[in-house]
């Protein structure tokens, strides 16, 4: 695989935060995301799925990800939200982080469909390979239109999912939150704690993509409302995790999985689901 050669020396993204967003502290796993790494290996075998950013899909689990039942465990109904509920979650779904890009060299990269010869190109893949499907299952994913309801868009460089999840929020006097100190990889039944508070009316939520570099899928509801939640694990460990409820479900997909694990129909209430570790929400505050 082709290496891009990217100095970070001073971390022009991180004066761009903070030029922009002066009040708002950087999280450290955003910072974590603009260290040098190279660029990210797409392992074709790897169970990498993400049932938060397609709702208007039946998304069916296959292969190792059908065996793992935290996939729709992590979907709940808002009349949930009350001390003593359990849950088993898996709110870290990967490891091995892409790094953001310069906003320069990440503009100059294509990522589009219609260009997906000259990506693979950069990126030292052939064209019928099993990474080569990775990334086109990927781009596809971005260009799909948005649902009913929702504005979206895939973030290539931290300044432009910056520069969208402002926009989106009609303010850049924000929050950004993310779900830490959860063990990686690893599923557990958590206990919701004393403390449920509900933070925000209107966020962006923005997921990460399975990409060489690092790319958000980033979206907004017309109707949301989003919490943080304390949580304590069976092994005792305690975390605080974000959610957002979905008020209006009635353009998802009737045979998404969160209306199979939660025994609802589109549209009757409201459907929440946990934000993972390597993803985030942005709020206005």
């Amino acid at each position: 695989m082709v290496m891009l050669v990217i100095s970070h020396a001073s971390l022009p993204s991180e004066d761009y935060w903070k030029l922009v967003l002066p009040h708002t502290p950087m999280p450290k796993a955003i910072r974590d995301l603009l260290q040098p790494k190279g660029l990210r290996s797409v392992d074709a075998s790897t169970p990498y799925c993400n049932v938060q950013s397609g709702f208007n899909k039946a998304f069916q689990p296959t292969g190792d990800a059908a065996q793992d039942d935290s996939k729709g465990s992590s979907f709940f109904l808002e009349s949930d939200l009350h001390p003593g509920k359990k849950m088993k979650l898996k709110l870290a779904i990967t490891t091995n982080e892409a790094a953001f890009l310069p906003r320069q060299v990440a503009e100059s990269i294509p990522f589009s469909s219609n260009k997906l010869s000259e990506i693979l190109s950069r990126f030292s893949l052939k064209e019928k390979s099993a990474e080569a499907k990775v990334i086109k299952k990927a781009i596809e994913e971005c260009e799909e239109p948005a649902m009913e309801g929702e504005a979206k868009y895939c973030a290539t460089s931290l300044e432009s999912l910056i520069e969208f999840s402002t926009s989106k929020l009609g303010s850049r006097n924000v929050n950004v939150l993310i779900t830490n100190d959860v063990k990686p990889m690893t599923s557990q039944e958590y206990e919701f704690a004393v403390g449920i508070k509900k933070i925000a009316d209107k966020a962006v939520v923005c997921h990460e993509v399975y990409y060489p570099y690092a790319v958000f899928y980033c979206h907004a509801f017309a109707k949301t409302r989003t919490y943080m939640i304390p949580l304590v694990g069976a092994d005792g460990s305690k975390t605080k995790a974000v959610a957002t409820c979905h008020l209006d479900t009635s353009a998802w997909h009737p045979k998404h999985v969160a209306f199979k694990v939660l025994n609802v129909k589109p549209g009757t209430v409201p459907v929440c689901h946990f934000i993972h570790s390597n993803d985030m929400v942005w709020i206005p505050k």
